[in-house]
């Protein structure tokens, strides 16, 4: 998440500052949630295959920060797609394996996952405020310099996260091995493809938003600020989780999540200032952290322990598979409609909450779904 702190506001500007043309920065982009997709898709069976999963943690961080150096030597178009492609392959895994030592915390333990959760978004702020500041002191080159402090960071803790010990059910000869090759059952894929929908909902906003608000005249500042309200307010949401929880169901959290995030994509091309846009930001909380919530608390009930990193590395895959479609088509479309693009994302928000209803409908009776 700290990651995402620096690359979702700070990659596309750092790329129009090479003078890259909205096609190139959108197959960039795209290209860098393509490469996540195809390793995600084997995080399940990869994390299956070795005993300590933070092996691959410690693996992923290395290589990923290898990959980075790639932008520091060179601001040529094809070497930056190759390193940007690359860093997102290498660190395809680490996400997935992350949320899946959070869930098994949450069904051992009863650990409160939005609290845990919160300190991804503390940790989105924290690197898009000092990218911003470092991006004004030093220049565009502060932003390979804070991708590669934050993935060395991020291999540091790959050994201080906690090791999980089989659970006894697990223990028998292959048994790992043989859950993780269990097909995930229909309504499980449904409900990830309808998150994830409503999730690459947010390709032009990722894509576009910082030109966008650089072009309106709003200063380096303002726009860090915007970021920022967006995650405080995806905090808030992490820390009254358990209240939320206890209201509304998972699937009511996904509802509203994206109705909000039809209202906010509808919304966000009629502003001209920065507070329209500061208050628009506060429906990162429900466009974004509602989504997710609900997601991973539906997951936990219809998902196995055992399945649960390859549900992960599955929802990795589609999402970054819709929104990669997302991201490629936000580069056409701003280039012909500019901010008015937004009314497209709002009808992928819609499509998404169809295939939510049509998950809803043909899911299983039994509480538990593995295939």
């Amino acid at each position: 998440m700290s990651l995402n702190g620096i690359l979702v506001p700070y990659l596309p500007l750092w790329l129009h500052g090479l003078n890259f043309s909205a096609m190139q920065i959108g197959a960039i982009l795209a290209a860098q949630v393509v490469f996540r997709v195809f390793v995600a898709m084997g995080t399940g069976s990869l994390s299956a295959r070795t005993s300590d999963p933070r092996r691959i943690l410690a693996w992923s961080a290395a290589a990923s920060l290898l990959s980075i150096l790639g932008l520091i030597v060179s601001g040529e178009f094809w070497i930056v797609f190759a390193a940007v492609a690359m860093q997102a392959a290498l660190f395809a895994p680490y996400t997935p394996i992350v949320e899946s030592i959070s869930i098994s915390g949450v069904k051992r333990w009863g650990f409160h996952y939005g609290k845990m959760r919160v300190w991804g978004s503390v940790g989105f702020v924290a690197t898009t405020l000092v990218a911003g500041s470092l991006s004004t002191a030093i220049g565009n080159i502060a932003i390979p310099l804070m991708l590669a402090a934050v993935l060395l960071i991020s291999f540091a803790v790959a050994f201080i996260a906690p090791r999980l010990d089989p659970t006894p059910a697990l223990k028998l000869p292959a048994s790992s091995a043989m859950a993780s090759r269990r097909p995930l059952g229909a309504s499980v894929h449904l409900l990830l493809i309808g998150a994830s929908l409503i999730q690459s909902s947010h390709g032009m906003f990722y894509g576009f938003s910082t030109i966008q608000w650089q072009g309106m005249g709003f200063s380096n500042g303002a726009i860090s600020a915007l970021w920022c309200i967006g995650v405080i307010a995806e905090i808030g949401i992490f820390f009254i989780s358990g209240g939320l929880a206890r209201r509304l169901t998972p699937v009511g959290l996904l509802r509203f999540g994206c109705l909000m995030a039809i209202l906010r994509w509808v919304f966000f091309p009629l502003g001209s200032d920065v507070w329209y846009y500061g208050f628009l930001q506060v429906f990162h909380a429900f466009s974004f952290a509602c989504v997710h919530l609900g997601l991973q608390y539906r997951l936990s009930e219809m998902v196995a322990e055992d399945q649960q990193a390859s549900a992960q590395g599955v929802y990795v895959a589609y999402n970054g598979a819709f929104l990669a479609i997302s991201t490629l088509l936000a580069g056409i479309i701003y280039r012909e409609l500019e901010i008015y693009g937004y009314f497209a994302m709002a009808l992928l928000a819609v499509i998404g909450f169809a295939v939510l209803a049509l998950a809803r409908r043909s899911q299983p009776h039994s509480s538990v779904a593995g295939g």
